[in-house]
């Protein structure tokens, strides 16, 4: 248990300073940080995702090899 809460810790203060001096309010800030992170990563991921799909592995390319094959 001990081991959860310095990790937690060391995620809060990975976000950024604390947000006030009472512990309560500072968690409820670092969740919300760690809600908005989230949604960077997410969005981040789909973005990434959609550039690799388009240039490089183009759906009409593929579709083209396929026709040609059969």
């Amino acid at each position: 248990m001990k081991k959860r809460k310095t990790l937690w810790k060391w995620w809060a203060l990975a976000l950024g300073e604390k947000a006030s001096k009472c512990d309560r309010e500072s968690d409820n800030v670092a969740l919300i940080r760690t809600f908005i992170f989230l949604t960077y990563m997410i969005t981040n991921f789909f973005i990434v995702y959609g550039v690799l799909r388009t240039h490089h592995f183009p759906v009409e390319q593929i579709n083209n090899q396929k026709q040609e094959i059969c």
